[in-house]
């Protein structure tokens, strides 16, 4: 589906319960719906799954200028409210979990799921990409995941970017969040692999101990992607919060 949203074409899909609370999923940087979805796919007889590409990604137009973290966040808060999605979790990895968090500091959200989420400033010393895949092939029985990761995962960093993409990339790992994180109130859950070289499990707990009402759950050995590599397990997990 599109919906056209800041002069923006925005490709989703939405699925499942259609009256059941809403699932919310906001990707990575690089990446794309079909990277959220194993994750979605399991909750698909209790609640209405909403899945987004971010502009720029998968199949939703490139914006038209630089857009901020609050952009993205009012794009998503526009979309919810265009599909009358009332009451409803957000889940985000990665940027999609910065977006997450200016997201819930600004608007009514009724619990927020992060995995592996960036929230001050970043240093890149390595490109994304080469740095997830390098934490994959580390973890032992997921060469299938990898191979999904390679096909779902973008050219990731700074020097591949467009000119657009770049400049919205900076925006990003300039901004430090602490501060904003602050105002959030709604209960917290902040999922991380023990081994994340993208964002240290040492920020999850930071993090944690700026918000009101969060939890930090760690996924031992458990890289960028821990979300995918103990899916199992971060789905019981995900039962246990939203219930």
């Amino acid at each position: 589906m599109e919906i056209e949203i800041k002069n923006t074409k925005i490709h989703y899909i939405d699925y499942g319960k259609q009256d059941g609370n809403a699932l919310i999923f906001l990707h990575g940087w690089g990446q794309n719906i079909e990277m959220m979805k194993p994750l979605a796919d399991p909750f698909v007889k209790e609640n209405r799954l909403i899945i987004l590409d971010f502009p720029g990604f998968g199949e939703s137009e490139e914006p038209k200028e630089v857009w901020t973290i609050e952009d993205f966040a009012d794009m998503v808060h526009e979309l919810l409210t265009k599909l009358n999605v009332e009451h409803f979790t957000l889940l985000g990895h990665s940027f999609g979990g910065k977006v997450t968090l200016m997201y819930a500091s600004k608007y009514q959200v009724d619990k927020i799921v992060l995995f592996a989420s960036p929230y001050r400033k970043e240093i890149q010393k390595t490109s994304v990409k080469t740095k997830i895949l390098k934490g994959l092939k580390k973890v032992p029985g997921i060469n299938n995941l990898e191979e999904f990761a390679k096909k779902h995962i973008g050219s990731t960093d700074y020097k591949n970017a467009s000119p657009m993409m770049r400049k919205i990339l900076v925006e990003h790992v300039n901004l430090d969040l602490t501060e904003t994180v602050k105002k959030i109130s709604c209960p917290a859950l902040l999922i991380w692999g023990t081994k994340d070289a993208a964002v240290a499990l040492e920020d999850a707990y930071k993090l944690e101990s700026l918000m009101k009402d969060a939890a930090v759950i760690e996924l031992e050995g458990g890289t960028h992607y821990a979300y995918l590599e103990f899916r199992g397990r971060v789905i019981s997990i995900l039962r246990s919060f939203l219930s």
